[in-house]
């Protein structure tokens, strides 16, 4: 029961985009069509799962054991740099397409704060491997989630008579805005 309160706190009462308001510029980027949110969102979940994973044992086996922790932040980054290189390789060997629709928002995974932002939080919540893991797949399918619901949006929007001085960067931050809102209504659930 504790790991799915912890997954479902992830993805939905603590969503990382519309509650902590960590990863906004691959949110606002990616979000124009469902199709490359739903491929964001995958890739980044990959780099949380395997985030969550390699800092929670980072964290506990090297740096805390050897009284390392003020390399908590440069390791950190190291981690999710590397694995942010592995998952652009891969992506560019499987397909092409997906790899030039991403553009520059896949190596800007890298600086993507909800990554950094759920390693710092998995020292801060003192989780241990599992809940780690629950947790890092939970934000990862809250990102997708709330890029996938965004991109419907939006693709939406395009069809709609918008007023003119909202077209554009407006809508899109009222949009999230509203989404964030509706999002806060599960605060109180858990």
């Amino acid at each position: 029961m504790d790991l799915l309160i912890i997954f479902i706190s992830a993805s939905i009462v603590n969503n990382f985009v519309l509650s902590y308001f960590l990863g906004i510029c691959p949110f606002i980027g990616v979000s124009n069509k469902t199709s490359s949110a739903v491929s964001m969102g995958m890739a980044t979940t990959f780099v949380l799962v395997l985030t969550a994973v390699v800092c929670w044992l980072l964290w506990n086996m090297v740096l805390l054991p050897y009284h390392m922790e003020f390399l908590q932040i440069p390791s950190f980054i190291l981690v999710i740099a590397a694995l942010v290189q592995l998952v652009e390789m891969f992506i560019k060997k499987v397909s092409q397409p997906l790899y030039r629709a991403l553009g520059i928002f896949l190596p800007l995974i890298t600086t993507n704060c909800a990554v950094l932002g759920l390693a710092l939080l998995l020292v801060t919540k003192e989780y241990d491997f599992l809940q780690s893991l629950f947790f890092g797949i939970g934000a990862g399918v809250g990102f997708s989630l709330a890029l996938f619901i965004m991109a419907g949006i939006r693709e939406e929007l395009e069809l709609t008579d918008v007023p003119k001085p909202f077209r554009g960067a407006p809508i899109t931050l009222i949009t999230a805005g509203l989404l964030a809102l509706a999002f806060m209504g599960f605060a109180g659930m858990i």
